[in-house]
């Protein structure tokens, strides 16, 4: 029986029986299929599968460095800070809450014991021994900024005083600022509940990987790096990227303790984030908006500012941005008193300046250009202190949180790539440099990190054989394959079409007649277009929607009630603000499938990577397993089976408008396991649950995802249910696996809803690509071979069955596997038949000729989630139903 801690999310257990009352014993198959019931078996370590045995064995190396106990403390305690300013309000900046327990520390050390501590710059501390009291209570007086006055002071809020010994000396004010810290036991952390790294993991204990990881990020802390949760990056400039519009990328590492089978481990992997541009204000508006000339600025853009921390060149002191004043530096105006009393009753004299006089003839300091620019505002809005801009530099290590354009995604991918060499290379001068054997709290843990990389045995599985047109057999050669002289498995003509040109750049004709070509090689018969429609130029400068609707305008009055089976559409960009509209009309509005083109020079390599998608949207297929057509798939094609991957994809901070959305895809025409549909919905912001799986509207009638997805297996399959349903779902951490619960409820009950004698099996796999675990060869400075499978030593000890596998072969950089979970098999999956379907689910993507690094429905959810993010933040955050003539279609390729 798995124990309460492994499943704090289960539901209580039943009341008593009461007396005279006899239960109703259950029947086979009813009632007890509830989730929680089907994994608890899952738990049992007697049930774990043997490790997989098929593939040639391969030596490797991982980034995990082992951890050693020796002698030191045997727990350590945990207590939780509340810090509060003098008027009760809480603290909340993690980097003010780490000052204030440090200075706590300097002032009452000998009361603390004079001990070491960890603190995560929140609520948690961490220490050695027990402090002298479980409830203490300290008041810490902080010096919060130390600033010189008069030339060097900015504070323009009309509370100045105004003398004539203001402008022949300086004084130096300290500001102080009062915490109240009240700290409280909450209990002890015991080491020795983690095992020996020699004897493998039987347990799991989530608490003293906390405080150790804690203890990381305060010893990051204490080097001033910018902490974003276990990732530190320190401000140097050989870690800094450009990647232009005045924004930097950063290198930084990932550092966190891991508990896995093989025991405990140190976890080191590089990282990178993106921030603004230290240095000058206005030069960074200037990149930002790719200008030339501070004049040139349109500060109606200038939103980036603000909450960003400037520091006053003529004072030093930082600040944080709340917004910009109405007026120029010349004409913003502010009242001055003449006496220092902050008494609003004070009928002391006032005198009127602007902001650039106070500057120029109160501070004696030289105004350039920004006399005629707007004012940094550092105060509130109702009590503003403006400082003119060229006196304002943004302070290094400030995160830009909002969405990278296409090619600045490029330049941040590009330049921190790394080969497997250079990675080894990189992380052992990080080990070398940050030397954790020498930090004081994990010294006196007796913790000591091995510098050396684990070794792993993986194995690499053979590559599936490939069927293409003409019933050829196609092997693929490390994990890629062409179609030069080869033909698709199931080509389509294109008959009645139109090309649409809202760009000037291409050569339309030409185009056409390269496709065609091309097509002919493939086996598709593409007829010349029955128009092509060219952009009116006095349109091109309208809002995205508006020429989109005065494009489908001018094809109305051509096709009338008849439109095109299919439009190629050339847009000046790739997501450009015409792909949302223009995506809405054709798969919504009309129901037209489509495929845009955003480049104007088109080579052979580009116009074949089109062609797969057009043959894949209009129903045909490109390429399939060749175990599809024998039926030798295990388990899968002797059964009706069905594959669900299902995901979420958030909107980006910037668009806190936007809803999330949901999207399930789910395969089609068994025995096959190359042809999805999908179906997608909106949900509330950053919500990961998938709530309109199952959505019951009457006894009848469910209007959920599920259904929608079951009904057109059943369609297509020669009206077969599924007996077994294989659900992969991506986008969860080990502490959201529990949200999969509530989903494979919904699921249950979505078959139940349709035939109530209905139970088929399922098989529940979790997909992870959010890790840091890096696979080496230990013989090569090559990347790993496409096919490499890991099933011991560093996966996860507690899921009886997970495993990496990299199925692709990186092209760029260092290959990362995805690391999967099988957290239910109710169709009986030994761990070579899951690591296999799963490798093969990885060649059937209609839109490459090679393997890709997930499996193909995975990634198809993820395609179907964002093209769905993308219409909505041109259109709005309505989604409507996608056209029924769309529905069934790969439209997502």
């Amino acid at each position: 029986m798995a124990s309460k801690e492994l499943f704090p999310y289960l539901p209580p257990p039943p009341k008593e029986i009461p007396s005279g009352v006899v239960p109703i014993k259950a029947e086979p198959g009813k009632g007890c299929d509830s989730v929680s019931e089907r994994l608890m078996p899952n738990f049992n370590q007697m049930n774990r599968p043997r490790p997989g045995v098929k593939g040639k064995k391969i030596h490797l190396l991982t980034n995990y460095f082992r951890v050693c106990f020796q002698g030191g403390i045997s727990q350590l305690y945990s207590y939780n800070v509340n810090i509060l300013y003098e008027n009760g309000d809480p603290v909340t900046g993690s980097n003010l809450i780490r000052k204030v327990i440090h200075k706590l520390w300097e002032i009452y050390s000998s009361e603390l014991g004079e001990q070491v501590f960890a603190s995560d710059g929140q609520q948690s501390l961490f220490t050695t021994s027990l402090l002298p009291q479980k409830k203490l209570d300290f008041t810490v007086v902080l010096d919060a900024a130390t600033s010189k006055r008069c030339k060097t002071d900015g504070n323009l809020s009309g509370d100045g005083e105004l003398s004539e010994g203001d402008q022949k000396r300086q004084k130096i004010i300290s500001r102080f600022k009062t915490f109240r810290i009240q700290i409280n036991f909450v209990s002890i952390i015991p080491f020795k509940t983690m095992p020996d790294g020699n004897h493998g993991v039987k347990s799991r204990n989530n608490e003293v990987l906390i405080a150790l990881d804690t203890i990381l990020q305060h010893s990051n802390a204490k080097r001033n790096c910018l902490l974003l949760r276990q990732s530190y990056f320190p401000n140097e400039m050989k870690n800094f990227m450009e990647l232009t519009g005045g924004i930097l990328g950063c290198r930084g590492f990932h550092s966190s303790f891991q508990s896995v089978q093989g025991g405990l481990y140190f976890n080191l992997d590089t990282s990178t984030t993106t921030l603004i541009q230290p240095g000058s204000l206005v030069n960074f508006l200037m990149a930002n908006q790719n200008v030339e000339t501070p004049f040139k600025i349109d500060w109606t853009k200038a939103k980036i500012l603000k909450n960003l921390r400037i520091k006053l060149l003529h004072s030093d002191r930082e600040h944080k941005i709340t917004g910009l004043s109405n007026r120029t530096c010349k004409e913003e105006k502010f009242l001055l008193r003449s006496r220092g009393s902050n008494n609003q009753n004070d009928n002391g004299q006032t005198v009127e300046l602007t902001v650039y006089e106070y500057f120029v003839r109160r501070c004696g300091i030289e105004l350039g250009y920004s006399s005629n620019l707007p004012c940094i505002n550092v105060g509130s809005q109702h009590k503003p202190q403006f400082i003119p801009v060229e006196l304002c530099s943004l302070v290094p290590l400030q995160r830009f949180k909002k969405e990278l354009s296409l090619h600045q995604r490029s330049l941040l991918v590009n330049n921190s790539s790394q080969k497997p060499i250079e990675l080894m290379k990189h992380l052992n001068e990080e080990l070398k440099a940050n030397d954790y054997n020498t930090d004081p709290m994990l010294r006196a843990c007796g913790i000591s990190i091995n510098k050396s990389y684990t070794e792993v045995e993986g194995r690499v599985l053979s590559p599936p054989q490939l069927r293409v047109g003409n019933k050829e057999n196609l092997a693929s050669r490390f994990s890629r394959w062409s179609f030069n002289g080869k033909k698709f498995a199931d080509p389509k003509s294109i008959e009645f079409w139109a090309v649409v040109n809202f760009s000037s750049g291409h050569d339309i004709r030409a185009f056409c007649i390269e496709m065609a070509k091309l097509g002919a090689m493939r086996g598709m018969h593409i007829h010349p277009p029955s128009f092509v429609f060219e952009e009116n130029a006095k349109h091109k400068k309208k809002p995205g929607s508006v020429r989109v609707d005065k494009m489908f305008e001018q094809m109305i009055s051509k096709f009338r009630k008849d439109p095109p089976r299919f439009l190629l559409s050339f847009l000046p960009a790739k997501f450009s603000n015409l792909y949302g509209p223009w995506k809405k009309k054709c798969l919504m509005t009309f129901g037209i499938r489509n495929q845009c083109i955003a480049k104007n020079k088109v080579d052979e390599t580009y116009l074949a990577n089109v062609m797969l998608k057009i043959n894949a949207k209009l129903g045909g297929l490109n390429s399939m397993l060749s175990a599809e057509v024998s039926k030798t798939i295990p388990l899968v094609s002797k059964v009706p089976t069905m594959i669900l991957a299902m995901g979420v994809t958030h909107a980006p901070s910037s668009r806190s408008d936007l809803p999330s959305v949901a999207a399930v895809v789910g395969s089609r025409q068994w025995p096959m396991i190359s042809y999805y549909r999908a179906s997608t919905c909106i949900q509330p912001p950053k919500t990961e649950t998938i709530h309109s799986l199952f959505r019951p509207v009457s006894d009848r009638e469910d209007t959920g995802m599920i259904r929608e997805l079951l009904m057109d297996f059943h369609a297509s399959s020669g009206n077969r249910k599924p007996e077994q349903i294989i659900i992969f779902r991506q986008g969860l951490g080990e502490s959201q696996f529990k949200h999969v619960f509530s989903e494979m409820e919904e699921i249950i009950k979505a078959c139940k809803f349709l035939d109530e004698t209905w139970s088929p099996k399922f098989t529940l796999i979790v997909a992870q690509r959010r890790h840091h675990t890096k696979l080496f060869q230990a013989n090569s400075s090559d990347n790993i071979p496409p096919g490499t499978v890991v099933d011991t030593k560093i996966c996860h000890p507690l899921y009886n069955n997970n495993f990496y596998i990299c199925a692709h072969a990186a092209r760029v950089g260092t290959s990362r596997p995805i690391h999967y979970f099988v957290l239910l098999d109710e169709i009986g999956f030994s761990s070579d038949t899951v690591q296999e379907l799963v490798h093969c689910l990885c060649y059937v993507s209609q839109r490459c000729t090679s393997a890709i690094y997930e499996v193909a429905p995975i990634r198809y959810a993820r395609l179907v989630s964002a093209q769905m993010l993308e219409i909505m933040k041109t259109e709005g955050p309505e989604l409507p139903m996608l056209h029924k003539n769309v529905r069934d279609t790969m439209f997502f390729c």
